[in-house]
């Protein structure tokens, strides 16, 4: 079978089932994992793989849906960690840039972001009793008290 190179598409789990052509990066979410940081700033030049990574990322830790087949004879798959950790957590997967161009100020854009999320967790989980729907800390709090999940 012949791979197709992408021009465009973002999204790790539509490359992957379209079968195009994919440049194993997945040996990043073990240096990652390892590297225990409690924040990652992913720094490349504009179009150099900032969304896949990030969409990567997400597919291989959410455990929202079981995709263990994108990652099938991928760098991670071969990991000691790879069942261990794929598809265990919860996953906020945030477009920043589409909230930036929704909103005049910083303040704004934060304010918004904070509302949409909780209305997020809302849907997601209307049977969680909210304490503070106002306080994006404290639903996610709630949230993880009724998961149990990270």
């Amino acid at each position: 079978m012949t791979s197709a190179i992408s021009i465009g598409k973002q999204d790790f789990a539509s490359l992957r089932e379209n079968h195009y052509f994919y440049v194993d990066k997945t040996d990043f979410i073990r240096q990652w994992w390892e590297s225990g940081d409690d924040i990652t700033l992913i720094t490349r030049p504009r179009r150099f793989g900032k969304s896949m990574a990030a969409n990567m990322l997400a597919a291989y830790y959410d455990r929202s849906e079981n995709i263990e087949e994108l990652f099938r004879n991928l760098a991670i798959s071969k990991d000691s960690s790879y069942k261990e950790n794929l598809n265990q957590y919860d996953v906020i997967k945030i477009n920043m840039q589409e909230f930036l161009s929704m909103s005049g100020t910083m303040e704004e854009m934060l304010e918004m972001l904070k509302k949409y999320i909780v209305l997020d967790f809302e849907e997601t989980y209307p049977q969680v009793r909210f304490r503070d729907e106002k306080n994006l800390i404290q639903v996610m709090k709630d949230v993880f008290s009724y998961t149990r999940c990270p």
